[in-house]
């Protein structure tokens, strides 16, 4: 159990991170269709639009997290959100599919993903600190679902702008949930001088478990973005569901994925088989992209592959963070998160921009089979970590375990 101060902890800085997150998700699932009215739009543009947030936050998050390793987390942290809260802003007044590309790119230069994360290492003794990041993810898992469920309604009452214009609201409920409610962390040790930039930045980049690490973050955004310029097509032609109607489907979708996430970690902590776990999941996701480019016009198989996708990503979004705060090189956590950071916002913007234009070029499956053969490649990497992270014996289940199932 996590002590009343690391509840406290994880539990504000899982709200901060939720109310960005929920109207960045909220877009999901509308924009593509939106951004077809802009003028100068194309299925490429539109892509670009939808990823070009993720290039500015992966541009930033390495500074962010460097940043916040010598002035303070928090400092970071409203500085990101307000920044993000002007992009949202100019987004939201956008008429032409250029405007709105200039929104996104300055909604993502509000880079504080890889702050929070390091603020929750700070806050959290490491035997608690699995936990504390699996709410994180749990908390933006369930933002995603809520989102995803909410927005093709709510943009048929207040419009796609309307939502842009919330993420505005939303940024300010941040800072002020960040200082009111977020714990005063300890000094971060770079902070005292000791260690340079160019060390901190070395050591992260050296480390072969975090690159493992920073890829699978980068794989996975770039599957979720590409998908999501399809799906709610795929879901009007197959389902014949509304734009307004896609959370019925949504919804049950996303229970059943959240309810395989959690029973699966907790199950693979307790045996120390997050290896397998983790590969487990990276080849469910490379199967449901197979199985939606190759089956997607009937109905059974999309659902069945909606639900294998979002069954992995829930499990891949709630222990990667944990795995790179346990693998970064001491006194460097903020710049190991940065990179992570960097990572998985550079795959939203290679997953919008290669997507949008395989869209163009080939048509909805070649979106679902570019992002299966990233989810190869990725199966290929994931079988070969291992490290501290995912425990010393290498995910192999400790004898008493194996004695005492029950203890």
């Amino acid at each position: 159990m996590m002590e009343k101060h690391e509840l406290r902890a994880a539990a504000s800085l899982a709200a901060v991170f939720s109310v960005r997150m929920l109207g960045l998700f909220m877009v999901y699932p509308v924009f593509a269709v939106f951004a077809r009215h802009l003028a100068g739009a194309t299925p490429s543009k539109i892509g670009i639009a939808l990823g070009i947030y993720g290039l500015s936050q992966g541009v930033l998050q390495i500074p962010f997290g460097t940043l916040s390793d010598r002035i303070g987390r928090k400092t970071m942290i409203v500085i990101g959100l307000a920044v993000f809260g002007i992009g949202s802003a100019v987004a939201a007044r956008a008429g032409t599919i250029d405007g709105m590309i200039i929104g996104r790119l300055l909604q993502g230069a509000g880079a504080i993903g890889s702050v929070v994360l390091a603020l929750v290492a700070d806050l959290t003794a490491e035997k608690s600190r699995t936990k504390a990041m699996a709410l994180v993810g749990m908390t933006i898992g369930l933002s995603f679902l809520v989102a995803i469920v909410t927005g093709p309604a709510l943009a048929g009452w207040i419009g796609v702008a309307g939502i842009f214009w919330l993420m505005t609201v939303l940024a300010l409920a941040g800072i002020a949930i960040t200082l009111l409610a977020v714990p005063r962390p300890p000094r971060p040790p770079a902070a005292r001088g000791e260690r340079a930039l160019a060390a901190l930045i070395g050591a992260s980049l050296r480390n072969a478990e975090l690159l493992r690490l920073d890829f699978g973050i980068f794989a996975l955004h770039a599957m979720l973005t590409a998908s999501f310029l399809v799906v709610p097509g795929l879901l009007r032609g197959t389902l014949a569901v509304s734009n307004r109607e896609q959370w019925q489907v949504y919804l049950p979708v996303l229970l059943v994925s959240v309810a395989v996430m959690a029973p699966a970690i907790i199950v693979a902590e307790r045996y120390r088989r997050m290896k397998s776990l983790l590969v487990g999941a990276v080849v469910a996701l490379a199967a449901s992209q197979l199985m939606l480019a190759a089956e997607g016009s009937n109905p059974y198989v999309l659902l069945a592959g909606l639900v294998v996708f979002f069954s992995g990503f829930n499990v891949m979004e709630a222990s990667l963070p944990s795995l790179v705060t346990k693998t970064a090189p001491a006194g460097s956590t903020g710049t190991a998160t940065g990179i992570y950071s960097s990572s998985q916002f550079l795959g939203i913007f290679a997953g919008g921009a290669i997507g949008g234009w395989v869209h163009q070029a080939a048509g909805t499956p070649a979106v679902f089979f570019f992002a299966g053969a990233v989810a190869v490649v990725w199966v290929l990497v994931a079988a070969t970590m291992g490290g501290r992270a995912l425990g010393h014996d290498g995910g192999r289940v400790p004898l008493a375990a194996r004695r005492s199932p029950d203890r």
